[in-house]
């Protein structure tokens, strides 16, 4: 009898994001990713809470609450929970800055508050729980014409912060003149951060390449503290432990007026949620259909939902992160679970979360300005991939789409007459540039085309990105 021959089938490697580095590594990349996303984090319950003129124990609470819902929903969004939640890739989750205007205006309203917030949130979160699956079937509508000029502005827009860093913050604060804007201390910190970065790029070897930002934090760090910049005063009164317990500042109110205010908020929320998932696929090399997008955006309205419950602000997939994806090639989901974790363990042990925030701004401009300008870099690279010859009008949806999308950042006042419940979307290049760019490439390229060979130029594109990298 012949003897059967048995074939051996090596297991496929897994994607690279689905990879489990070794523990030490996922606490360095992870420290990585939550000081790279830190101060935009914190940012927005430190505004709220000084606009509102709140007591330093209340704005404590607000932060710590924002910290422990930012890693709660990180972990959810990358880990996934259920078939139904996370986009399971590398995503940190962060406050988004959309809302902090309006949700300035409803407190500040006669007889609003805190409560009517926290109420406006809560709701906010269930409509975008709701609207996911129409907000997915709009995928096929959103070529790589559209996405990349939306990434692109997503990185330029980003560019703006990382710049602001450097300088040392604002040029007011609010209204005086900041002396240390643009001084040769805070400029040259900066500078000295970026070049030890992009040295370790080109020299570094395996692991110190990928923890490349982590490296030029703590050395910048190390040269703010020597030159008297870096303050520890506030790690000193942290405390050591904090429960975050939902409710604690009352139970939330629901009032008609904030509800539609943040329901607008949410989907300015998810325009640009959606254009960050797409850029972050392209630089994993995994694609993002219509399941992938319902997921993460569940994730954003779930972390809502979280928010308002426990006394902080709407959430969003923080586009930082993304860039820093891009810069180092770490791209294991696991990295940015291990972030969540550590930002849970600071929202409930104030006192680590003072030491990160002791990291002066010049410090985090040298990082910013690298890897925000990947994430630009990452647009650029999509549209280049579009049909130019055979379809010029496309070139008029990148120029229009981009163009509209810069006008917040150059012009902040351009929309100052229009009507206050447009300000979320009218200040947001990221959602005029969609909104441009896809009305256009409807107007120009049209519905039925789109629906075929819109969504099989995305899938193709996805595949292409998914090849060997």
């Amino acid at each position: 009898m012949a003897e059967a021959s048995i074939q051996y089938q090596a297991p496929s490697e897994p994607h690279p994001v689905d990879a489990v580095l070794p523990a030490g590594k996922l606490v360095a990349l992870g420290i990585q990713h939550v000081l790279v996303m830190y101060a935009g984090a914190v940012a927005v319950p430190l505004i709220i809470g000084s606009a509102l003129k709140l007591p330093a124990e209340q704005i404590a609470l607000l932060i710590t609450a924002d910290l422990f819902i930012c890693g709660i929903t990180s972990i959810i969004q990358s880990l996934g929970l259920t078939p139904w939640f996370g986009i399971r890739m590398p995503v940190m989750m962060g406050m988004t800055f959309a809302a902090v205007t309006p949700m300035i205006a409803i407190a500040s309203a006669p007889g609003m508050g805190l409560q009517d917030i926290f109420g406006a949130i809560i709701a906010a979160g269930l409509f975008g729980m709701l609207i996911v699956p129409f907000a997915c079937r709009l995928i096929s509508l959103f070529p790589p014409v559209v996405t990349g000029s939306v990434i692109t502005i997503i990185g330029i827009s980003l560019m703006q912060v990382g710049i602001q860093w450097a300088v040392g913050g604002a040029w007011l604060k609010p209204m005086v003149p900041n002396p240390a804007y643009a001084s040769m201390e805070n400029l040259g910190i900066a500078l000295f951060v970026l070049v030890v970065i992009l040295f370790i790029s080109k020299y570094g070897r395996n692991f110190l390449q990928n923890i490349s930002v982590l490296v030029g934090l703590v050395v910048g760090s190390a040269l703010a503290a020597a030159l008297g910049l870096m303050h520890f005063s506030q790690v000193a009164k942290a405390d050591m432990f904090h429960l975050v317990i939902p409710f604690q500042f009352g139970a939330p109110k629901f009032a008609i007026g904030p509800i539609v205010t943040l329901c607008v908020v949410e989907l300015v929320v998810f325009v640009e949620s959606a254009g960050m998932f797409f850029a972050l696929g392209d630089i994993v090399g995994r694609k993002v259909g219509r399941a992938e997008l319902g997921r993460g955006l569940r994730v954003d309205a779930l972390g809502t939902i979280l928010a308002g419950m426990f006394n902080t602000f709407p959430t969003t997939s923080f586009s930082q992160n993304i860039g820093l994806v891009g810069m180092t090639g770490v791209r294991s989901r696991w990295v940015t679970v291990t972030g969540g974790v550590i930002m849970v363990l600071l929202g409930l042990i104030p006192k680590l979360g003072a030491l990160v925030a002791a990291i002066p701004q010049p410090v985090l401009g040298g990082t910013g300005i690298a890897m925000f300008g990947m994430v630009a870099a990452t647009g650029i690279r999509i549209l280049s991939e579009v049909d130019y010859k055979t379809n010029r009008n496309n070139l008029l949806i990148v120029a229009l789409g981009i163009g509209f999308g810069m006008i917040p950042l150059v012009a902040p006042q351009f929309f100052i007459h229009f009507p206050k419940v447009l300000e979320p979307m009218l200040h947001s290049g990221i959602v005029l540039t969609a909104v441009v760019a896809f009305a256009l490439n409807l107007f120009f390229n049209g519905l039925g085309r789109l629906n075929a060979d819109g969504l099989r130029e995305l899938e193709h594109a996805a595949e292409d990105a998914a090849g060997p990298h």
